[in-house]
């Protein structure tokens, strides 16, 4: 097999995730300097391929066929925006012993050829097999791309193994059967190769989070009566983008009466004196992800709301408490009240409000927190994972609600909090 022309030396200190935990995580600018190491997005580009090879090679899969975008980005290290999300338009293939292929939308796979030289040229390749069936399967688009993907892993002697495919179009999965593969599920080997994250990529969550700390800092100051939730969701979006987010993926905006029970979106309503309002930012930089809650009271706070919000953070500290390695994460998810306990007929029904999960390309990622799974089915944090712990608490009002998340970085030693905007003691926007 031919090897990459470019980008091939790793070394140790290329694939150390590690960080020297006994100084703060640096606040990087964006821009590439001469006079500091900031991110290497060759090593880090070296780091993930490396980290997918890996997950391959102790699975029983011969190869890896991806769809889904955050997996095509980590294992190739292209992208060609947003509005690929949706589509399963472009796809990848990670064979044993083979440099990546990746079969792009039209012209970016020259565009690749010319721009991604970490890529050997003839595995840049256009390819289509649908766009979720606007093109009929029984065009042969499918049929084709399946007997073409079947004759590379012949010739990586690999055609006998196991395919493992993260998600795809069903007539597609028939295809590659047809054509001889046995499928299996691909997306938790994905999972595991991302779980860790390296230095390059703690530093880029760090920044993504550092830019929604100044978002909550224009939030804090645009709370005010008459301003409606989605004016303080267009101007956090405009904060985001000017300031390099290549992705907004959602901002929820909730105020007053809105607040119970969570409906995880936003409105036009107008905020009001009093009301307690929170808001999740959904972002990306460089690829990478935020997922972080801040509650505020515009005005003033009365002490049901006050004390939901004590609450909400004595159950988020408990649980930040015991982020070490080494713990499972079912001894996390038990700090964490029961649904009935906070007015919930079934852990179902209030999934996602007292919660845990990784980020990185993608805003769910190992691992999951949650009553739900985690009683039952617990892992183990590691060192050099990130994640997002969440929780929620009612007020005995019956309309008011806190919510506060933190984003952490799990070190040698324990969590350590990216997150930083205030949120130790309830925040009042334009006190009264």
């Amino acid at each position: 097999m031919q090897e990459r022309v470019t980008d091939t030396a790793s070394s140790k200190a290329d694939l150390d995730p590690h960080w020297n935990w006994g100084r703060q995580l640096p606040s990087w600018g964006t821009m590439g300097v001469d006079f500091e190491s900031r991110v290497e997005f060759g090593r880090l580009r070296r780091y993930r391929l490396a980290r997918a090879r890996q997950a391959l090679e102790s699975s029983n899969l011969g190869a890896l066929l991806l769809f889904d975008v955050n997996n095509i980005r980590y294992v190739s290290a292209t992208k060609i925006g947003e509005w690929e999300r949706d589509k399963l338009a472009r796809f990848a293939l990670l064979a044993r012993g083979m440099e990546p292929i990746v079969w792009d939308f039209g012209s970016a796979a020259v565009h690749h050829k010319l721009y991604a030289p970490w890529l050997l040229p003839e595995h840049c390749k256009a390819g289509l097999v649908g766009l979720r069936g606007t093109v009929p399967p029984s065009f042969g688009l499918m049929k084709h791309h399946a007997e073409e993907i079947a004759s590379i892993l012949r010739e990586a002697k690999v055609d006998k193994m196991p395919l493992g495919v993260d998600i795809v179009e069903p007539p597609m999965m028939f295809e590659l059967q047809k054509a001889g593969l046995s499928i299996e599920d691909g997306q938790q080997t994905m999972l595991e190769a991302r779980e860790i994250k390296n230095v390059d990529e703690i530093a880029l969550l760090n920044y993504a989070a550092a830019m929604v700390d100044g978002v909550y800092h224009q939030i804090f100051e645009e709370l005010r009566p008459g301003v409606r939730e989605n004016d303080i969701v267009a101007n956090a979006n405009r904060y985001l983008y000017e300031h390099g987010s290549d992705d907004v993926e959602a901002i929820n905006a909730i105020s007053g009466e809105r607040c119970n029970p969570h409906p995880h979106n936003f409105t036009d309503r107008l905020i009001r004196p009093g009301d307690q309002a929170f808001f999740d930012i959904l972002q990306s930089y460089m690829g990478y992800r935020t997922c972080y809650y801040r509650t505020f009271n515009v005005g003033r706070a009365t002490g049901a709301q006050r004390d939901a919000y004590k609450q909400c953070r004595e159950w988020l500290d408990k649980a930040i408490e015991l982020i070490k390695p080494g713990v499972s994460t079912d001894k996390v998810a038990s700090v964490w009240p029961a649904a009935q306990d906070f007015g919930f007929p079934n852990e179902l029904a209030a999934f996602g409000l007292q919660f845990g999960h990784g980020l990185g390309l993608a805003l769910h990622e190992r691992p999951i927190i949650s009553r739900v799974v985690s009683l039952d089915h617990p892992m183990e944090i590691k060192t050099g994972m990130v994640f997002a712990l969440e929780t929620y608490c009612p007020a005995k009002d019956g309309f008011s609600a806190a919510r506060i998340e933190e984003e952490i970085v799990v070190t040698d030693k324990g969590g350590r909090v990216i997150s930083l905007f205030p949120a130790e003691e309830l925040p009042i926007a334009n006190a009264y």
